[in-house]
């Protein structure tokens, strides 16, 4: 039994959601659009305004499925209408980002400014020097590029330098120790 399956999506004002045949899912928003092709085995019922996701048989394939699709159309719905942001920190001395146009300059202590093209669809802001923010109506995209940023220099556990999610925790390890 899917507990996220059985919940039905309600969908707010302003949002326009098109179910095609095999379950292509089209939701128009304030934000944008979103189009995505969804599990055709996967039934989608729009009444009432409210979307429910039913699985055609209980075999484990389709259980899987269930909570996945619905969680999916969410996902879409939110996007269109709040969008989706992930907020960055630079820590290190010297260590700092900008903006020029399109692209997003990095100085993470490499011989070299490491420079990064904006995604299709994605929004970067440098409010700091030490603060980047990502934004856009994809969650999966939005995560993606956030991530791809973050592996240019990973927080390391000694000193705690390098580029971490808001929020995050580095686990900290003590140095060596001198006599």
């Amino acid at each position: 039994m899917s507990r996220i399956g059985l919940k039905p999506i309600t969908i707010p004002t302003g949002v326009e959601v098109k179910i095609n045949d095999n379950n292509l899912v089209e939701v128009k928003g304030p934000k944008g659009t979103l189009k995505e092709q969804l599990n055709p085995a996967m039934i989608i019922k729009i009444e009432d305004n409210e979307i429910t996701v039913n699985r055609p048989t209980e075999n484990k394939r389709h259980k899987s499925l269930h909570g996945l699709t619905r969680t999916l159309i969410a996902n879409m719905i939110e996007g269109v209408t709040e969008g989706y942001s992930k907020t960055l920190e630079i820590e290190g001395t010297g260590y700092r980002a900008q903006k020029q146009g399109k692209k997003l300059i990095l100085n993470l202590g490499y011989s070299h400014p490491i420079e990064m093209e904006d995604p299709e669809g994605i929004e970067v802001e440098v409010p700091q020097q030490n603060k980047i923010i990502v934004k856009g109506i994809e969650k999966q995209k939005v995560g993606n590029y956030a991530a791809v940023i973050r592996s240019q220099r990973e927080p390391e556990p000694y000193k705690g330098k390098g580029v971490k999610y808001q929020g995050e925790i580095i686990r900290r390890k003590v140095g060596k120790t001198g006599k």
